[in-house]
Order: structure tokens, then C-alpha cells, then sequence
């Protein structure tokens, strides 16, 4: 039978060996790297679902204000009406008043040979 004395550390009864400063280091410094990935990880995790969910809620639908204010723009936009028949004002499809003006600025245009 041995004493608690006559052990393989020694005859204090406790380890005389230190720990290595080094290998805490290490460990406490992935440690920390793991954390923070975690957290950066998280982090976008959240602003990708964030970003997801504003767009199936909020920008995804159509509501029919904005359908009928979309169909009175395209009349105005592409069709021809009157505006005021008795001052002679009326208004054209957009692109055809973009031709118009195209031409009148290359008529006013100085040509070059």
C-alpha cells in the first residue's frame, strides 16, 4: 500500500509542473476567432432574413391604388387627348413628342459639311 505522499508527482501532494502559457493562448484565441464568426455569421444570417421578409410583406404586393395610378399614367403617357380645346392644348403619345422635339432641335442645328 502507498501513501498519498509517495505519489509520481512528488512528495508535495500536488503537480509541480506549470501549465503552458502558450497552448492557453492558442485556445483562447480560437476560441475567440470562433466566437466572432459566430457572431458576423449570425449577424447576416438575420439581415438576410430581415431583407427577405420586408420584401415578400412590403414590396412584393401591388396594391390597387397603385395599379389604377399605374393605368392613368399609361393613358396619359401613350394617348392622344385634349387638355384645353379652347386655348388649342392637347397632348400626345410620349414618344412621339420626343421625335418631335428631336427633329425641331437637328432642324435648328447648324449643318456641317
Amino acid at each position: 500500500m502507498s501513501s498519498p505522499e509517495s505519489t509520481s508527482h512528488g512528495s508535495g501532494g500536488y503537480e509541480k509542473k506549470d501549465t503552458s502559457a502558450r497552448g492557453i493562448l492558442i485556445v483562447a484565441l480560437i476560441s475567440l476567432v470562433i466566437v466572432v464568426l459566430s457572431i458576423v455569421l449570425t449577424n447576416e444570417l438575420f439581415i438576410a432574413t430581415r431583407e427577405e421578409l420586408v420584401g415578400e410583406m412590403v414590396l412584393k404586393p401591388e396594391s390597387a391604388a397603385l395599379r389604377d395610378l399605374r393605368a392613368r399614367e399609361a393613358a396619359t403617357l401613350f394617348s392622344y387627348g385634349v387638355v384645353d380645346s379652347v386655348k388649342g392644348i392637347y397632348h400626345i403619345p410620349i414618344d412621339r413628342a420626343m421625335k418631335l422635339m428631336a427633329e425641331e432641335a437637328y432642324a435648328q442645328q447648324p449643318h456641317q459639311k
